[in-house]
């Protein structure tokens, strides 16, 4: 009878299953909620934290931020129109902002909503920098990276229910070791691979996104050697991370750029800044 019910609960999530294509990939992703519905509370959710920071506004350096994004964005929009993909960014809403905070980051939401903090402009060093970072942004929003995190955390929600419904004849503590065993297997053994793949996935996105805007995609290694520099070359063991160890993304990038170069070239880019 538990078999059954598990049978039952894991084949609801199967009904409901959806998938989307990743047109930079070809890849079938997961997208249990679609964007229609994600799209508008991601603005709402950027716009109230742009209500709660101190967002800088006239500046070189806040001009450059929207520069280089419009230059990404519109890189993307050339790739996907060549490609097939007219009208793939109708439902986007492209912004750029920088926040005055002294973390190294930048982020971007579904939909297109972009925030660079000032703390990672003087790791960037400049437009080839930023243009590097933001690729990799813009590229998380095309990929609808953030539609795949929520399905992939309803999938596993499901999947705790179901086990939690297969132990619960066991005793006390061996219900408490195999909840456990789930919670780490999830998590290392599939969430944060998952979260590792989009973040490798957006670099290699992001590089050719760069390329066709006419930056040198070699920029995008020499800058996460900065941010190695910058972390003291102190990390997680890359197996309990989000993202991939520094050393790895460095060598993906190096390898990949000459692919990037070749893909600007059928767009007419043939040198860069």
């Amino acid at each position: 009878m538990k078999t059954k019910r598990i049978i039952v609960a894991l084949s609801a999530v199967g009904l409901f299953l959806s998938c989307a294509t990743n047109p930079f990939t070809g890849k079938k992703t997961l997208a249990l909620v679609p964007n229609t519905q994600i799209f508008p509370s991601a603005f709402q959710q950027y716009d109230q934290f742009l209500g709660e920071n101190k967002v800088v506004k006239g500046t070189k350096d806040a001009q450059m931020i929207t520069n280089v994004g419009q230059k990404i964005s519109k890189a993307a929009e050339r790739w996907l129109n060549a490609n097939g993909y007219q009208g793939y960014l109708k439902d986007y809403k492209w912004e750029y902002n920088l926040v005055d905070d002294k973390t190294v980051n930048a982020w971007c939401m579904p939909g297109g909503k972009i925030v660079f903090y000032t703390g990672i402009l003087p790791i960037a060093k400049g437009e080839r920098g930023v243009a590097a970072i933001m690729g990799h942004e813009v590229a998380h929003a095309l990929a609808n990276h953030g539609q795949q995190r929520m399905s992939a955390g309803q999938i596993q929600q499901v999947a705790g229910v179901a086990t939690s419904i297969a132990v619960s004849g066991k005793n006390e503590q061996t219900q408490q070791i195999i909840g456990t065993a789930f919670g780490l297997g999830s998590q290392f053994g599939v969430m944060l691979p998952f979260s590792r793949s989009h973040e490798t996935e957006a670099d290699r996105i992001g590089l050719q996104l760069m390329a066709i805007a006419g930056y040198n995609p070699d920029e995008a290694a020499e800058l996460w050697k900065r941010m190695k520099a910058n972390s003291g070359g102190k990390s997680q063991p890359e197996f309990m991370s989000t993202h991939p160890s520094n050393d790895t993304r460095i060598n993906n990038l190096t390898a990949w750029a000459p692919a990037a170069k070749e893909e600007a070239k059928k767009f007419g880019v043939t040198s860069f800044k």
